[in-house]
């Protein structure tokens, strides 16, 4: 019935577009209408193609081709191709397809254009989802409102510039504070500064956080991370101090060297955001941010592995040793 090629290296709004097509299928039966592949070979691949529907309605299947297009050869053979491009000419009614290739984030790499696939694909419904741009706010912001209203809530302007602020351009992480948001402001819809502040740790609160971790004032530390755990999991604090040293060790490696546009665009950082930020880390060695990263990443893998007894006092050691 309907084939579609999604790329880019937005993954989140990808992953929202297929939610949205399966959400039309019929709840009762997703089991046998939804089925997901992975890189899958010739035979696999062209019995799915070649399938109808059950008598259960529209059925969708989502290819994730990733594989097909790393390295410089073709995936399939030329006969195979031939089949593939067949089946899709052919598809059953009902039968929705969908290829996906989601590329690594912030690594500007693009599909090869010359691959027989990626010829035979662009023939169909296509379309790209590339990371919004960090210093491109009214862009983000739009998706903002977009994906409130959805939500059922809204957003102050002064909110939605807040958010920015803090999050960048992580659309994942966005919605995962709309959620909240929501929750907080119920029965309200309006989302405002006010709220956004009482639950997202900004760049600030991170900044002096690790500061006084790294000048050796770590009973102060201690108490800058209790306030932190009234607004996040210390898992959600651990990952996002985790994004930040990497920013930051990017900053300090690179600062010399490249422009703040092409720092901005590798870091996910407003170029305003990021002079000031390069501006404060001028007086900390990078092997400091090095230090401290190393010290989370194993405490990170403790919990995740339920090594952890005591999650909070695992994660104060790792912050001041």
């Amino acid at each position: 019935m309907a084939v579609y090629f999604l790329f880019g290296d937005e993954d989140y709004n990808i992953d929202l577009e297929i939610e949205q097509m399966r959400s039309k299928l019929n709840p009762d039966f997703l089991y046998m209408s939804y089925r997901v592949y992975d890189n899958p070979d010739y035979q696999t691949i062209i019995s799915a193609l070649r399938t109808p529907p059950m008598m259960f309605g529209e059925t969708l299947i989502v290819i994730n081709s990733e594989g097909y297009f790393s390295g410089n050869k073709n995936f399939f053979e030329d006969s195979e191709l031939e089949d593939i491009e067949d089946a899709l000419k052919n598809n059953p009614d009902g039968l929705n397809v969908v290829f996906v290739v989601k590329l690594p984030r912030d690594e500007n790499k693009k599909l090869d254009s010359r691959k027989k696939l990626y010829k035979i694909l662009s023939k169909y419904n296509v379309k790209e989802f590339p990371v919004f741009k960090t210093y491109k706010t009214a862009e983000i912001g739009a998706w903002i409102k977009s994906r409130g209203k959805i939500k059922g809530i809204s957003f102050k302007e002064d909110a939605i510039e807040l958010m920015i602020e803090q999050i960048g351009n992580n659309l994942r992480q966005f919605d995962m504070e709309m959620d909240k948001l929501k929750l907080i402001a119920y029965p309200e819809s309006v989302i405002t500064k006010k709220m956004v502040q009482s639950i997202c740790i900004s760049n600030e609160d991170l900044f002096n956080f690790a500061e006084l971790i790294m000048t050796g004032a770590k009973d102060k530390a201690l108490l800058e991370f209790e306030k932190l755990l009234d607004k996040k999991h210390p898992l959600e604090i651990l990952s996002a101090i985790q994004t930040m040293l990497r920013k930051w060790i990017i900053l300090k490696i690179k600062s010399g060297s490249e422009s703040a546009t092409e720092l901005s665009k590798q870091v996910g950082m407003h170029e305003f955001v990021l002079k000031q930020t390069l501006q404060k880390l001028k007086n900390t060695p990078v092997s400091e941010f090095v230090r401290l990263k190393e010290n989370l990443f194993e405490v990170e893998y403790k919990i995740k592995s339920a090594e952890a007894i005591d999650v909070i006092s695992e994660v104060e050691c790792a912050l001041i040793k």
